[in-house]
């Protein structure tokens, strides 16, 4: 996999809406200053703020801005102010090969994750699932979301410790020994929307993550089922399930309960599993390098990149 350089005090920043449009215009100012104080400077893309629907823009629109974020050789980030819906619509239109040969950093999640997949099959280069400046950087930034990120966008560490500063106890390590593999997944409901395309990897000795928001058990345990009946699941070498942010049951309603659909798609499957990842809808957001190869160490609780995840 190809590793973007790393990023450095004075480099352009760019903020793109690949998907829907913020929720605040007011917070892409706010972000912009927090960057500038970092020492960043900070391109707008020039259709944000535009809005079709519940989309940031109609399609050309949003291509073109990931277009010109790309190609403009003094861009060295490319961050996407927040998820949403519209992502996969771009997919079958986006430039692989061209991206793959200016890759740079590349940090969202939530709808992005189809375009993380979508780089990772297609252009075949790192991608960050991390926080997304109308979401996390436009008012008071959580700490350890802050070194998470910055961590594994500039320090070019060839052992990144992943987890960080985050209290690994507070994760939950279900095995023993080590797993090894390319590190995959994001969004559930997004992942689940690319089966069937090829911009979904083949899950073959990776290590996949998943998250996701407002979806209730039921949900969820269709989107793995689909998973089961494709045969994949059984492939993985470990599973990290993130954050499932207001996917409680019901009250009143005959329901399982997450963790039962977990027991019954995830845990049966007697592979390693991280529970209680903190990545995901949640204010302290651990980024994680899509694409890279990674060991998790389920005696020592420890999560680590095997290769440099920026250049």
């Amino acid at each position: 996999m190809k590793k973007p350089a790393a990023l450095k005090e004075g480099d352009l920043i760019t903020f793109i809406s690949p998907s829907s449009k913020p929720f605040d215009m007011e917070r892409i100012p706010r972000a912009v200053s927090y960057f500038e104080k970092k020492g960043y400077q900070v391109l707008v893309g020039k259709n944000v703020g535009k809005e079709s629907g519940y989309l940031a823009g109609n399609d050309t629109e949003r291509i073109d801005d990931i277009r010109q974020a790309f190609s403009n050789k003094q861009v060295k980030a490319v961050f996407c102010l927040r998820g949403g819906y519209g992502a996969p619509r771009l997919l079958k239109k986006l430039p692989y090969e061209k991206i793959s040969g200016q890759a740079r950093i590349f940090s969202g999640y939530s709808d992005i994750t189809s375009l993380q997949m979508a780089f990772y099959t297609q252009s075949k280069f790192i991608t960050f699932a991390g926080p997304m400046p109308a979401v996390d950087f436009h008012s008071e930034v959580d700490p350890v979301t802050e070194a998470s990120f910055f961590r594994a966008i500039t320090s070019g560490e060839k052992n990144l410790d992943i987890l960080g500063e985050f209290p690994a106890h507070e994760a939950e390590f279900i095995g023993k020994g080590t797993a090894e593999g390319r590190l995959i997944g994001g969004n559930l409901a997004l992942l689940t929307a690319l089966a069937g395309s090829k911009y979904l990897p083949d899950f073959r000795e990776k290590i996949l993550f998943i998250e996701d928001v407002g979806e209730k058990p039921y949900r969820i345990d269709r989107m793995l089922n689909q998973f089961e009946l494709m045969g994949e699941l059984k492939k993985l070498n470990a599973i990290i399930l993130g954050q499932f942010t207001d996917c409680e049951e019901e009250p009143d309603k005959p329901t399982l309960s997450i963790e039962e659909v977990f027991e019954r798609y995830i845990y049966k499957l007697k592979i390693p599993v991280i529970r209680n990842f903190p990545h995901g809808h949640i204010k302290k957001n651990i980024t994680l390098p899509v694409g890279a190869k990674v060991r998790i160490d389920f005696s020592k609780k420890k999560f680590t990149a095997l290769e440099k995840v920026v250049s």
